[in-house]
């Protein structure tokens, strides 16, 4: 079996799918961004502000080319950003690897992120649903074409999680 890199905006369920589609292959499930939070003994947040963005990016780029080149199969959550950089969407899609894009339209991704604001460093500053809103439509545009070279594009929206392992482990299996 390969691994499998899911990828999708922040909020659209890519460490809890994660976490049970792993749990369901019984192989190991890796947070890309935790992998680096560990390694720096930081946030995120702290890595960007701290040594700035093209640092943390390098940095990903690294750990995502060992990610890609490891044998033992795992399921892998992807940092929303990582397919965007570099040539990472490319270096994934011509791997051995599956890669699944968890598509979430904008009013769920709004839903969800507008109760999790706080903990998220680069929404946590917007004042309303409004301007949340507007924030993830322009980032959705920006990474459209990058998320959608995925060889598996999956619509989430309205699926319980149960649901959607079920539907990958069918269509990755």
């Amino acid at each position: 079996m390969n691994s499998i890199f899911l990828l999708g905006y922040m909020g659209c369920g890519k460490s809890t799918i994660g976490k049970s589609l792993a749990q369901k292959l019984n192989v190991s499930f890796i947070d890309l961004d935790q992998m680096i939070e560990n390694q720096e003994n930081k946030s995120i947040s702290s890595v960007f502000s701290e040594k700035g963005e093209l640092y943390f990016r390098k940095l990903e780029r690294q750990f995502l080319q060992g990610l890609i080149a490891q044998e033992s199969p795992a399921v892998i959550s992807l940092g929303g950003g990582t397919p965007c950089y570099f040539d990472n969407m490319e270096t994934l899609v011509t791997a051995k690897h599956y890669s699944v894009y968890l598509k979430a339209s904008i009013p769920t991704l709004v839903q969800r992120l507008k109760l999790e604001k706080a903990q998220r460093p680069m929404i946590a500053h917007l004042p309303d649903d409004a301007a949340l809103t507007e924030f993830i439509g322009k980032h959705l545009f920006e990474r459209n074409a990058f998320y959608q070279k995925a060889k598996l594009v999956y619509t989430i929206d309205g699926l319980t999680v149960e649901a959607i392992v079920t539907d990958l482990l069918a269509a990755l299996t």
